[in-house]
């Protein structure tokens, strides 16, 4: 009976899961709920993976069939400790055959650059990078959290767009439209009514007012700008770190790929980040490709299962 495998990818916004078979051709995908890891509710990633293994599979009529192999990257796995505990709730609910848990960068830089060299930049509800140099020495950058990090990250500029728009109610800034921007978009009819909202919010919460920023920006907004420019530079910093760790220097000759929700092909957002690498990691060839961290999990679940038939 022919194998199949599975990838996730899961974030602060949404998981997504890629099913295929022994031979890695594509077979259905399913989305659900963001599964990233907190440490105090392992449990509840867990049965959102599941759940959208289960979903893949029915999509792809592959009911009764248990995957041989599921690789999970998801966010908030870097530490062992979060990353044997979604281990084990995942093989307790008996969701494949081998289970391989890995953190969202590292299914990431396998599709972005296979076994080669180079940085790899994640900008979504989070962020962080992570690199491999020349020698296969790999280093990480960012991703301590939504608490003291995730820096350019959409959870991060939501809030300083709350920052701003609490400010400027003050008057210890100038009127802005994030203002009523931020007003519409979380459902509020008063400035100080965003107290009660901002307590309550999860970081993906938060994230959903960046693409409000970003739009103000565009629309020639001072202090909207700001905000990006400052989460322009604070990503610039992930990478020009790496570089310097891993190539000697930011002036080396460097692989950079870019994924996450903030970061899309086109975006006004990232043709900045784009602009302001050609001075801070001048060495930095961008792919122009799109990356599909579902898809490196199932390049890695088909090497494991390489593996275990050979």
């Amino acid at each position: 009976m022919q194998s199949i495998v599975v990838g996730i990818d899961g974030g602060g916004t949404k998981t997504r899961a890629l099913l295929a078979d022994e031979r890695g051709e594509r077979l259905a995908e399913a989305i659900g709920a963001g599964s990233a890891v907190k440490p105090q509710d392992i449990e509840r990633s867990a049965g959102i993976i599941a759940g959208v293994v289960r979903d893949a599979l029915e999509i792809g009529e592959r009911v009764e069939a248990r995957p041989r192999v599921l690789v999970v990257g998801v966010a908030g796995v870097g530490r062992d400790t979060e990353r044997q505990a979604l281990w084990e709730s995942l093989v307790a609910q008996r969701v494949a055959d081998e289970v391989v848990v890995q953190t969202d960068l590292a299914v990431a830089i396998d599709d972005a650059f296979g076994d080669g060299p180079g940085v790899l930049l994640i900008a979504g509800t989070g962020s962080s990078a992570f690199g491999r140099g020349p020698t296969g020495v790999t280093a990480r950058c960012g991703g301590w959290g939504p608490v003291i990090g995730d820096e350019g990250g959409g959870a991060w500029i939501g809030r300083r767009a709350l920052s701003v728009v609490a400010a400027s109610s003050d008057g210890r800034e100038p009127e802005t439209a994030l203002t009523g921007a931020v007003l519409t978009a979380t459902e509020v009819s008063e400035t100080p009514e965003l107290i009660r909202w901002a307590a309550g919010a999860t970081p993906a919460m938060f994230a959903t007012l960046a693409p409000i920023v970003m739009s103000v920006a565009d629309a020639g907004d001072l202090r909207a700008n700001s905000i990006v420019t400052l989460a322009v530079e604070e990503l610039a910093l992930h990478v020009r770190a790496l570089a310097r760790e891993l190539f000697t220097d930011e002036r080396a000759s460097i692989p950079v790929a870019f994924t996450g929700g903030l970061l899309r092909k086109g975006s006004s957002f990232r043709k900045r980040l784009e602009q302001r690498m050609k001075s801070a990691v001048p060495g930095a060839h961008i792919h122009a490709e799109e990356i599909d961290p579902a898809r490196g999990a199932v390049r890695g679940a088909l090497r494991h299962l390489a593996e275990l038939t050979a």
